[in-house]
């Protein structure tokens, strides 16, 4: 199964904080289960540390790309201090949206700014 698969099928799932099963999940959560890696254990993405964030990105293996292509990790900045993870899929991106309070999948562009683009080495 591929990333966006498993991304795919973990639409749906409740948001949680810190979660990490198909229980409940945040968005560092939804990356290590759709890319099948380990998630840090004590983070916190409210800092808008895009250096910190991009230090456990590779720490899990995940390497900058030009990106953009289904499969692809994109760290976005939907606030002045805080950053996001979401996994491009075709047609749009899938992401635990905090306010929905589960995992969706969201057509078109990203409504956020781009920080950078991610990929499995």
């Amino acid at each position: 199964m591929s990333a966006v698969e498993r991304a795919r099928a973990l639409v749906g799932v409740p948001f949680r904080l810190h979660g990490r099963s198909e229980s409940g999940l945040d968005c560092v959560g939804l990356v290590a289960l759709a890319l099948g890696r380990n998630a840090p254990c004590a983070y916190g993405l409210r800092s808008g540390d895009a250096g910190r964030v991009e230090g456990w990105l590779r720490a899990a293996g995940l390497v900058p790309v030009a990106g953009g292509v289904p499969g692809d990790v994109a760290l976005v900045r939907p606030g002045p201090l805080q950053l996001h993870l979401m996994i491009c899929v075709p047609g749009g991106f899938v992401h635990a949206h905090a306010g929905l309070r589960r995992v969706v999948e969201m057509p078109g562009p990203s409504p956020w700014p781009v920080m950078g683009w991610w990929a499995l080495i």
